[in-house]
């Protein structure tokens, strides 16, 4: 009898394995979401991320500590192989607190406007910058006033983000680009620097910061965010009195390029070693909060789907990546070193799924790809209603991954709600105590059901 019980035990740990491969792909993602929701180590992961390192904009030891700390933890979890790659990013520094202040309002007499530089921006210097305002409602309407009446000023654009859209990415959307290139169209038409009003969802007090982009061949201006609450007061005070002078002084600079990496975490795959799926987020976020939602969240999600697989006893046929993309923020060199790099490997990318819209409650999924691709997304709906999941096939990848486009791998956007993220967004207020566990945990869960889905039956008529 002890000899009949000690086979039926040997015979049970070599079967065991195989019940996976017999579960049905509803038994497997209720096995994906209870180990994520029961054994998760994301919310744990986000927590040293945000509160020991903290913001992380590339360049900065902090990003640098964050390189050190995602290698160290993909290897305490086991992956088959965790590995750098280097890359060379912008470093940009803030230096001391940025001064936004009107001057000799014949109503306010001086006050003060909540400011922050905007990323990448040059600084004004000690001596600061004088001069009249002038409000446009965007670069178009920039553009119609001309240089006689833009030359010498400080143009404020105050176009907000539009309310009426459901998705406030699409308000974030219509409204980003005075950020991204003001400075440029307002420096060519002879300004001396640019304010913008925050891309933020409601009135605050909490400037955004953000990146822009410096056109070759124009002049670099200062270029400030103030906050919606700030940038409603300049806008009534200028009806009031249209002649009102804005003094701004800001210290940051651009240094010299640093050494940084990607960090790659992989489960090999059994039989298709050499094509890839990968999930990712970027590991650098701006210096004001510590990037818990932007994109912490979407870094420590893309190792938990790892995690999740392997913990189960998952072995996939492709191999699986996680990456931290280095510098999306203010260069995107993280992700299109990734795509040079595996172009140039001559690695096969089936899909790639990007985490970049903060660790809210899942919602479904975004695609960029064929109308194939689309259709097995969609097929796969009714597996995550389950889990409340449901907005699949909208059109959308993701900042980092995007590079891969031009090698035919299929872009996928994990889409949770999104209407408090630009609230965070940039922000001070981007901080590990606006995370949610379970809605942080949910969305990693729903990222590994997606890997194991696309792995078990390819996309895009792929397998």
């Amino acid at each position: 009898m002890r000899r009949l019980y000690a086979l039926f035990l040997l015979a049970s740990s070599i079967l065991s394995p195989l019940k996976i491969y017999c579960q049905s792909d509803e038994d497997m993602l209720k096995s994906i979401f209870n180990e994520t929701l029961t054994n998760g180590r994301s919310y744990e992961m986000l927590d040293y991320l945000s509160n020991e390192i903290g913001g992380r904009l590339s360049g900065s030891p902090e990003a640098a500590a964050a390189v050190e700390w995602s290698r160290q933890e993909m290897m305490s979890l086991g992956f088959d192989t965790v590995f750098l790659q280097e890359v060379m990013v912008p470093h940009w520094v803030r230096g001391e607190k940025e001064v936004v202040k009107v001057i000799n309002s014949d109503r306010l007499g001086t006050f003060d406007l909540t400011a922050c530089a905007l990323g990448n921006s040059v600084g004004t210097g000690d001596l600061g910058v004088v001069a009249k305002i002038i409000e446009v409602d965007g670069i178009e309407s920039l553009r119609k006033l001309g240089r006689k009446n833009v030359e010498g000023k400080i143009v404020f654009f105050n176009r907000k983000m539009d309310p009426t859209h459901i998705s406030t990415f699409a308000a974030y959307g219509g409204a980003v680009d005075q950020r991204v290139f003001g400075a440029s169209e307002a420096a060519d038409l002879g300004a001396l620097a640019v304010v913008v009003r925050s891309m933020a969802s409601n009135n605050d007090d909490i400037p955004h910061t953000g990146t822009l982009i410096y056109k070759e061949g124009v002049k670099k201006i200062p270029a400030l965010a103030i906050s919606t609450n700030s940038a409603n007061l300049l806008s009534k005070s200028l009806k009031a009195e249209p002649d009102l002078e804005l003094y701004i002084e800001s210290h940051c600079q651009m240094l010299p390029d640093v050494l940084s990496y990607n960090v790659i975490g992989e489960i090999r795959g059994s039989s298709k070693q050499g094509e890839y799926i990968i999930v990712g987020g970027h590991l650098d976020s701006w210096d004001l909060g510590d990037g818990a939602h932007d994109d912490g969240a979407g870094c420590v999600q893309s190792i938990e789907a790892l995690r999740v697989l392997q913990s189960i006893g998952y072995k996939p046929k492709h191999s699986i990546r996680a990456v931290m993309f280095m510098n999306e923020e203010n260069g995107l060199r993280g992700g299109l070193k990734y795509a040079e790099l595996a172009k140039k490997n001559q690695e096969k990318h089936l899909a790639a799924i990007e985490s970049d819209r903060g660790g809210f409650t899942p919602k479904g999924f975004t695609l960029v790809g064929s109308e194939a691709a689309k259709a097995q997304l969609l097929n796969w709906r009714p597996l995550f209603e389950t889990y409340g999941i449901y907005d699949f096939g909208k059109p959308g990848g993701g900042a980092d991954i995007g590079p891969l486009e031009e090698q035919g791998t299929v872009l996928i956007g994990f889409l949770p709600d999104s209407q408090r993220y630009f609230n965070l967004h940039h922000t001070t207020a981007d901080t590990f105590d606006t995370i949610d566990k379970r809605e942080l945990e949910l969305g990693a869960a729903s990222m590994a059901a997606l890997v194991y889905l696309i792995d078990k039956y390819g996309i895009d008529g792929k397998n």
